[in-house]
């Protein structure tokens, strides 16, 4: 997977490469506890958090087990959220995909969107057979969204992961490229 960052371009966003430059921008809405609650995250403290997940985006694209795109409206390039691919298992076709995106920007299908594109790109470019999301019981909105776009639930992974202190209960789900 390594090489030049692919650009996806969808009717409203750009989905690039999140850079140094990007850690305000990340900072601003990883701090937010509303939005890191379900991802198994403290709140953001200072912009050296925001490095550290800059790195780890640019870690998993360089070891092949992942990709991470900023999403960004195309008027003005600020990042206001990620979505992408982790765990990629290329033996096995598969790959867990996940996303967060900024308060300001929910309720407005820009994480459908985004969501959407990053599949297809799985599916067409890194060709993958199977796609997972893997969400907490709690986050019903991102339960609806990944519904919406097909993903089937398969059933709850009790205790699955261990974050922030506690062990956590996700619901897996999947798509396959001939549910598409």
């Amino acid at each position: 997977m390594i090489g030049k960052f692919p650009v996806i371009e969808t009717e409203r966003l750009k989905l690039r490469e999140v850079t140094k430059e990007d850690a305000s921008d990340l900072l601003r809405y990883l701090s937010d506890e509303e939005i890191v609650k379900h991802m198994g995250l403290p709140p953001f403290q200072s912009v050296d958090d925001a490095y550290d997940e800059i790195n780890w985006y640019s870690s998993i694209y360089q070891e092949g087990t992942g990709i991470r795109w900023g999403i960004t409206l195309k008027e003005n390039d600020q990042v206001i959220g990620s979505c992408g691919f982790l765990n990629r298992q290329p033996k096995h076709f598969r790959a867990e995909v996940g996303f967060e995106l900024s308060r300001k920007h929910w309720g407005q299908g820009i994480a459908s969107e985004a969501l959407e594109a990053v599949v297809q790109y799985g599916f067409s470019q890194l060709q993958l057979e199977r796609i997972e999301a893997l969400i907490v019981p709690e986050n019903l909105p991102s339960q609806r969204m990944v519904e919406k776009m097909g993903l089937q639930k398969e059933g709850l992974l009790r205790h699955y992961e261990y974050t922030n202190g506690k062990f956590d209960d996700l619901y897996m789900y999947s798509l396959l490229k001939d549910d598409l």
